[in-house]
């Protein structure tokens, strides 16, 4: 049903590509981080929830038909619909149907509810196209509360030494993860202005957020006891702080990696996923009920050899997608 090609995963049967890296005239996206959605689509069908976000990133005039969770589209024959993957908000796996045929494409998932984004649903199908971003058995993740607990800590200690306490966080899910967890231990924060963009978008979207003031540098003072939420790209930028002393922090599931961690010149990593981890995917790959198996970025080769000892058709597949999102944004 799925091939391929120079673009991206190609359906031929409804003639229309998967989250394609290289224009096309006719795109089927999971969710709108950069590497998932691209600019240059002749139009575009996504799900609603991912409907501003999209627009505020590729601009408020592209092409875009949305689908709300569980609604089918048809299209010579083939169904098409978007079910939540629990990755980010807006984010949903696609499942195409043929003669009683069913493929699954994941694109990125987390299999942990985060009270945001949708929940995860297993979809049971013949073929199930899943992501590995951490796809080794040492990825196993500690539960959000556990570590929004330990961000708390970590915010005080700024607050006793007269230090900006600053989480890099991707401006699209994470940031908004990181806000909602401090917001209901009562901590304030304020936003880098991409995060506050999205945070509109999200909100006019229909997600329930608190409101946050964007960081304005000439205004530091005023926001010295909140924590900035910033995208990782910020960090570069030397004038960002002002020299206005500060600790940084990163929110990532390759926090997990303290050699990482360190390498970066964090202060603090916060073990903080978007993606499912080793017990994540193997969970979603068994609830599909999957005869086939295609994995993608991540470590691929691992899991599909885990998958293959444990008796299962598994493969890996070269794609273009990345790992993270974009750290720019």
């Amino acid at each position: 049903m799925l091939s391929l090609q120079p673009e991206g995963l190609y359906c031929k049967i409804g003639d229309f590509y998967i989250d394609p890296w290289k224009p096309v005239p006719r795109a089927v996206i999971t969710h709108a981080h950069a590497d998932h959605a691209r600019r240059g689509m002749g139009a575009y069908l996504a799900p609603f929830y991912s409907k501003n976000v999209l627009r505020l990133r590729l601009g408020k005039h592209i092409r875009l038909e949305t689908l709300a969770f569980n609604e089918k589209y048809y299209i010579r024959g083939l169904s098409v619909s978007f079910h939540p993957a629990g990755h980010i908000p807006g984010s949903a796996q696609i499942r195409l149907e043929y003669r009683g045929e069913v493929w699954v494409v994941s694109g990125d998932y987390k299999t942990t509810y985060d009270g945001l984004s949708h929940a995860f649903e297993p979809v049971p199908c013949h073929t199930f196209i899943t992501e590995s971003t951490f796809g080794l058995p040492l990825f196993q993740f500690p539960d959000q509360q556990l570590v929004f607990k330990e961000m708390e800590t970590w915010y005080r200690r700024c607050r006793q030494q007269n230090e900006q306490a600053v989480v890099l966080a991707y401006s699209l899910g994470k940031a908004q993860r990181v806000m909602m967890g401090l917001h209901h231990m009562g901590i304030p924060v304020v936003l880098h202005s991409t995060v506050w963009e999205t945070q509109q978008a999200l909100s006019q979207n229909g997600f329930s957020l608190p409101k946050a003031p964007r960081w304005l540098a000439r205004q530091k003072e005023e926001f010295k006891d909140a924590v900035l939420i910033a995208p990782p790209g910020a960090a570069r930028n030397g004038n960002f702080l002002n020299k206005h002393p500060h600790q940084l922090a990163a929110a990532s599931g390759w926090m997990h990696l303290r050699g990482l961690r360190r390498r970066a010149n964090y202060e603090k990593g916060f073990v903080l996923s978007d993606h499912a981890d080793w017990n994540g995917l193997l969970y979603a790959i068994r609830e599909t009920g999957a005869e086939q198996i295609w994995i993608t970025h991540g470590y691929s080769d691992a899991l599909s050899r885990h998958l293959r000892e444990q008796g299962l058709r598994a493969q890996t597949l070269e794609t273009h997608f990345g790992t993270t999102e974009d750290d720019s944004e």
